[in-house]
């Protein structure tokens, strides 16, 4: 039965991923909108009239991409870094001898938030040429209130200036800046009693980075605290040099995420699954640093834990703004399937950002984002490399 009221807008002749349950294939296909959001998304013969039709010529439409997690906001870069880890230093080695966060640190404090703008903008937009309607973007190279608030100010900013969803992460508890050198219990006093309260309007989630170079799962605990305190979502970075059993941690507050994972222990994906807490894979990460210690997928898998990947676009360990080569590593470096790499930044991605209800999947009622693309079966976004087969970009509708 065709709907009474009309859409404003009809894509027909496509072949969809509606990423509803796997894949969610419809051969001949139609999405129609109206007022930006889906009102239709199934076979061609049941779609409504529509003020506007355009005629896809069998190309594939999927959900617009998510990118989940980035660092897109910052000054500078770090390719002297790179340079010294092609020579032998370590990660570790490097933050110790102050490079690293507080590198790019020093860089964003000395920039003005329209510097960070211009700066992002050439970022953000090899995103949105792939196909990405939503991105997360995280603060945590400022480390002072000032600093913070300027950064996500810019990332909100970033939406105003570009046709996407920006959703915001104060990760105050990034680093410990040189002034607190000695103290980090100090500048988490900070972060909980002073920075958190300042993120109402300007944060959506909370994160913190729980690792030998970071913070305790203690000071970690701590955050989360003031978080809830705060009425603010969590999420962090966990097990990715080593296991400090963040994750548990993480779960244990109802994170909306747990990312990088790459030593995650079975107790920690036990506690993920309970929770219902994504876990977000870096690959690019993972390849930029020659991780060898993959994170445990065929455990994920068997307790049902979402895998959603993102970029972790950052200047220092993945300088990467493609997310079509996210999901190609995630294959080939993770072993995950075509259909678990369009889930993650898809339909999981969504669920990382507390936003399932609102994007990641083709079906009536979500935001009518889109990718419409010049493929021949989904495998091609996943298996192409360095090619970019994106033939339209729909946002809202338009």
């Amino acid at each position: 039965m065709r709907m009474a009221t009309p859409a404003d807008r009809i894509w027909r002749n496509a072949r969809l991923a509606t990423m509803r349950d796997g894949l969610g294939v419809v051969e001949d296909g139609a999405v129609a909108c109206r007022d930006g959001r889906i009102v239709y998304a199934g076979p061609a013969d049941g779609a409504p009239d529509a003020a506007e039709t355009i005629d896809c010529e069998g190309r594939w439409i999927t959900p617009g991409l998510i990118d989940c997690h980035t660092h897109l906001v910052h000054a500078g870069n770090r390719a002297r870094e790179f340079e010294l880890r092609l020579q032998g230093a370590s990660y570790e080695e490097i933050a110790r001898a102050g490079g690293g966060i507080v590198s790019t640190m020093a860089a964003t404090r000395n920039a003005t938030e329209t510097e960070l703008v211009a700066a992002s903008l050439p970022r953000l937009d090899a995103l949105l040429a792939e196909g990405v309607t939503t991105v997360e973007i995280k603060s945590g190279y400022g480390l002072t209130l000032e600093d913070e608030t300027k950064m996500l100010r810019a990332a909100r900013a970033l939406g105003d200036v570009r046709h996407v969803r920006v959703r915001t992460t104060f990760l105050g508890a990034h680093a410990v800046p040189p002034e607190y050198k000695g103290d980090s219990d100090g500048y988490v006093d900070l972060v909980c009693n002073k920075m958190m309260p300042a993120m109402a309007g300007l944060a959506d989630a909370v994160d913190a980075f729980c690792e030998g170079i970071g913070f305790s799962p203690e000071q970690t605990e701590r955050v989360f605290e003031a978080a809830a305190a705060n009425g603010l979502p969590v999420k962090l970075h966990a097990e990715q040099l080593s296991n400090l059993h963040g994750a548990a941690l993480a779960a244990k507050y109802g994170a909306l995420s747990a990312d990088h994972l790459e030593h995650l222990d079975e107790a920690g994906v036990a506690a993920m699954a309970a929770a219902g807490t994504v876990a977000v894979l870096l690959p690019g990460a993972f390849y930029f640093m020659r991780d060898t210690h993959k994170p445990p997928i065929d455990a994920l898998r068997a307790a049902g834990v979402p895998i959603a990947l993102a970029t972790d676009c950052n200047p220092g360990t993945s300088p990467l703004t493609s997310p079509l080569l996210v999901m190609n590593m995630g294959a080939t470096l993770f072993r995950l399937t075509v259909e678990e790499c369009l889930t993650g930044v898809t339909r999981n991605a969504a669920a990382a950002l507390g936003l399932s209800n609102e994007i990641g999947t083709l079906e009536a009622s979500k935001a009518c984002d889109l990718a419409i693309w010049d493929i021949e079966s989904p495998a091609e976004l996943v298996y192409r490399i360095g090619f970019n087969p994106l033939h339209a970009r729909v946002m809202g509708g338009v």
